[in-house]
């Protein structure tokens, strides 16, 4: 991965970590990784449930908005991410887990679109 988009994709992550605090979420691990698996972009903790949160960043007039990022594909490799987080870590919490999609969108002008849906997959 390029400097510049590696940079671009830490900005977006900062972004959704802080919309994610103002939503009164608390931020429990930020780049987890799994080994060979992948890595869990945001871990946060909504009050009781678990929340495994993808980040993607995209610049206005890329090809594919952020928020069309979670395919199939992806949301089975995010299921099982967050079941590995979860045993790592002493078990489910009461409130189930969630898996949520935040889409940064960066204009040429003006300031970023952050865009959280919740229960993606």
């Amino acid at each position: 991965m390029s400097k510049t988009r590696s940079g671009l994709g830490k900005y977006g992550e900062d972004l959704a970590a802080r919309r994610l605090a103002e939503a009164g979420m608390t931020i429990l691990e930020r780049n987890w990784r799994s080994g060979r698996s992948g890595e869990i972009d945001i871990v946060a903790r909504d009050g009781d449930a678990l929340v495994v949160c993808e980040v993607k960043t995209r610049r206005s007039g890329a090809f594919q908005h952020p928020m069309a990022a979670i395919t199939p594909r992806k949301a089975e490799r995010l299921r099982g991410l967050a079941e590995r987080w979860i045993q790592a870590h002493g078990g489910a919490p009461p409130g189930g887990v969630r898996i949520d999609l935040i889409g940064v969108l960066l204009p040429y002008r003006g300031g970023p679109s952050v865009e959280h849906a919740r229960g993606v997959a």
